[in-house]
């Protein structure tokens, strides 16, 4: 058992002596406590009236399918989100403004699902970003002291000294992980931790897990592993669409009983455009890929798409949907495997090359990859055709100007204004700026990954009709959504991807969200269960 002095070794992970000294009791109050806890984004409720207590001395696992809030919860309590409407308790104290820093200082840290690190700096580094012990303004020589008394208690093994950039993602996990608990925290918010880890890790991680549990801390462990979920955590919240529908002890919970509750629905069913005709899928098709395997995860990807049809891909989060379409666009290398555009070979794969064949992909973070927020609509939509508004190395403002406003008027982009700054407008509309850029030319392929993720009911009709509108001008779509009723009222066809790999197809007409996500839980625990046996 780690001494006193070993566990100030470790920055304090721990927790605090009162709360070591109270690790056991019954609690006086929560750590935290969310009471009517609601938000929304640009108009669009994602949470309603959340009511969780996070108990001292607890992992308290959020479960729930894709976009039902459990990583937004997370986000809330570790104050990267404000809430809209509802009350916080930190500590026994009611909080008003709420952010990341004074979240920390008060003894909360999060770990994100979305690797935070500067690849420059070293792990050491990156692990007492903020934290580090210096003296006259020097850092202290203790440092790596500190880094292996955290990796030891973490039980993972990584030089130091080592770019963050140069390790593997499974690697910059773990420095996410080792981070957090370098921390003086008696809260640890850990989102989706085990993504990126082998199943040996992950154990060692919920051993980890554990022993902070016997020291009076509270792990909030947000994830879609349910085998895992299961395995470490004392209490589990279900929820779905953005509510919560039941807390209850892990012990008196199954698989069976967490999949149907994750999966229960209400009456009121989404409503979606026509479908297009189902084109023939005879000829050569527009898109083929085979033996499609890449550094990023993917083992073995093979499927066909035809001009005018609408294929979804479905899988968990983790699952290597994106990074499908981002293999086929050119933002990843492969390392093995073939992709064919019309039947010709399309083996030097780069963005800037997928868009002079016709390829375009609204990507799955619009603000960060999908747009200049610092330019208004017009640069943000001309900007992949720019050359083809220019005649003699200067821009034709008129012709530009025209094509941008038939976008605009097309998609509905309100403000309807040419030079109106793109980042002052809604989540809908700057979603469809993204859509604009690429109708400007007709493209033979358009890949779609979240198409409307975070968007009002308004756009989001817009953006499904923009799909089977593409379709119908003979241009193949690759959809991908982590809401699998989109692609099912949208898609001709749907593939499952789990960890990398396809694992089935199916067609939306004759199956259920129900059965597919069944198959995808079902899927991932045969893998879980093999990666044991390795």
């Amino acid at each position: 058992m780690e001494t006193r002095d070993d566990l100030m070794a470790i920055g304090k992970i721990a927790a605090t002596d009162t709360a070591i000294a109270d690790a056991g009791r019954p609690p006086a109050h929560p750590y935290v406590r969310l009471s009517g806890v609601s938000k929304s984004f640009s108009g669009v409720t994602v949470l309603r009236d959340i009511d969780i207590d996070f108990m001292p001395g607890e992992i308290h696992g959020l479960i729930g399918e894709n976009g039902a809030g459990k990583s937004t919860v997370g986000k809330i309590v570790g104050g990267y989100y404000s809430r809209t409407t509802g009350e916080i308790e930190a500590f026994g104290e009611r909080v008003g403004h709420w952010e990341p820093p004074l979240a920390l200082a008060s003894g909360i840290a999060m770990m994100h699902q979305e690797l935070q690190l500067v690849p420059e700096l070293s792990v050491a580094e990156n692990v007492f970003l903020g934290i580090e012990h210096s003296r006259a303004g020097l850092l202290a020589r203790n440092e790596e002291d500190r880094h292996r008394a955290v990796a030891a208690f973490a039980g993972f093994d990584l030089d130091p000294s080592a770019p963050a950039g140069s390790l593997s993602i499974a690697d910059q996990q773990k420095v996410e992980i080792m981070r957090a608990l370098a921390r003086e925290a008696k809260v640890i918010v850990m989102d989706e931790p085990t993504s990126s880890l082998t199943a040996d890790e992950a154990e060692r991680l919920h051993e980890v897990m554990r022993r902070l549990k016997e020291r009076g801390c509270t792990i909030i462990y947000v994830s879609h592993f349910l085998d895992h979920v299961l395995d470490v955590c004392d209490t589990i919240t279900v929820m779905r669409d953005g509510a919560v529908i039941r807390t209850a002890a892990a012990a008196d919970e199954t698989k069976e009983s967490l999949v149907a509750a994750m999966i229960g629905r209400a009456n009121a069913e989404v409503t979606y455009p026509d479908r297009p005709p189902m084109p023939a899928r005879t000829g050569t098709p527009r898109l083929r890929v085979r033996g499609l395997t890449t550094e990023t995860g993917l083992h073995d990807i093979s499927f066909d798409l035809y001009p005018g049809e609408i294929l979804g891909l479905v899988g968990l989060v983790g699952s290597g949907r994106t990074e499908i379409a981002r293999a086929i666009f050119g933002a990843d290398s492969a390392i093995s495997g073939e992709v064919l555009l019309d039947g010709d070979s399309y083996a030097q794969r780069s963005p800037h090359e997928s868009i002079r064949r016709g390829l375009a992909m609204v990507p799955e973070d619009r603000r960060k990859e999908g747009l200049v927020l610092t330019q208004p609509v017009r640069p943000n939509m001309t900007l992949p055709y720019l050359a083809s508004f220019a005649k003699y190395g200067l821009v034709e403002s008129g012709r530009e100007r025209s094509s941008v406003r038939r976008s605009i008027d097309y998609l509905g982009v309100l403000p309807a204004r040419i030079d109106g700054e793109v980042a002052n407008l809604s989540g809908g509309n700057q979603q469809k700026v993204v859509l604009g850029k690429w109708i400007m030319r007709d493209p033979k392929l358009v890949i779609l990954d979240e198409p409307s993720r975070g968007v009002d009911i308004g756009a989001r009709r817009r953006i499904h009709e923009f799909v089977g509108e593409t379709a119908r001008r003979g241009a193949a779509v690759l959809v991908i959504s982590s809401e699998i009723e989109e692609v099912m009222g949208l898609a001709h066809r749907a593939c499952m991807v789990s960890e990398g790999r396809m694992i089935g197809e199916f067609d939306p007409a004759e199956t259920n969200v129900d059965a597919v996500l069944w198959q995808l839980f079902q899927a991932q625990g045969k893998q879980d269960e093999a990666k044991r046996e390795i």
